[in-house]
């Protein structure tokens, strides 16, 4: 299937690693002119460098945290200068620690608000003049199967990504009749860096392995095992792409039936 993707214009947040550099690079491999954004500059410019040898297209790494308010903003100008305008928007940014209620304080609360809630809306505040231009505007805003199943010692997570899926509902009711699409990936447990350091963090609570941690939440998936990024990636680039124009207004879960309920 052509995904109609060609020299579409996108940019995806958090993409150095993980779940952020497999959407970008296969939306690279789609033919979309992507724009990364990371906060560390060095692993953003390899991740640059790697996407453009695999698929010879040319690719924008902007360094910056955007969890910080005037990031966003400037991620978005520095692509508009450079190519003119922006189709896809991809928000994605690495969890809050892991942690039970007691241990965080108001300012690890308000951390998370920045890094998980307030960078999305900042980004698409920032992206909105310019998604009105675009013929096929797409917002992918991406948060976590916590969302419907909470998962234990993420309460940072759990909490401040459902925030998100609100958001993400509403500007698709707000603005579907400007031709703006939003929808949401949960994704479930995908063999990142990130999910390593939460079986890292559970092994040493539990007093157990990281295999044994794993083994604990790969029994609970029906398909008995981890998502890899590119599972998760296949789907996110299909639903910024025009070939999923009906779609608007979803969450959807990518958890290889991790999740037990019927609604």
């Amino acid at each position: 299937m052509d995904l109609n993707l060609k020299d579409k214009i996108a940019l995806v947040t958090g993409a150095s690693r993980g779940l952020g550099f497999a959407t970008a690079l296969i939306l690279a491999q789609e033919g979309a002119r992507v724009a990364i954004n990371g906060r560390d500059e060095t692993s953003l410019q390899t991740a640059a460098e790697k996407i453009a040898n695999l698929t010879g297209q040319a690719v924008f790494p902007i360094a910056g945290d955007v969890a910080r308010k005037e990031i966003p903003s400037r991620l978005i100008e520095q692509i508009v200068q450079k190519w003119g305008g922006l189709d896809i928007l991809i928000t994605n940014a690495g969890g809050p620690p892991a942690g039970k209620f007691d241990s965080f304080s108001v300012e690890d609360w308000q951390n998370a608000v920045n890094l998980n809630f307030l960078s999305a809306v900042n980004l698409i505040q920032a992206a909105l003049p310019y998604l009105r231009k675009s013929v096929a505007a797409a917002v992918l805003t991406i948060t976590s199967i916590s969302v419907k199943q909470p998962i234990e010692g993420l309460v940072l997570s759990n909490s401040v990504r459902a925030a998100t899926i609100g958001l993400t509902k509403s500007l698709a009711l707000e603005l579907g009749k400007e031709g703006i699409r939003f929808n949401s990936i949960l994704p479930g447990w995908t063999a990142t860096e990130r999910v390593q350091k939460l079986l890292q963090h559970r092994a040493s609570a539990n007093n157990t392995t990281v295999e044994i941690e794993s083994q604990k939440i790969t029994s609970q998936i029906a398909l008995g095992r981890m998502a890899q990024p590119e599972e998760f990636a296949r789907v996110a680039v299909f639903l910024v792409s025009p070939a999923a124009s009906y779609i608007t207004g979803s969450m959807i879960s990518v958890d290889g039936g991790y999740y037990r309920a019927t609604l």
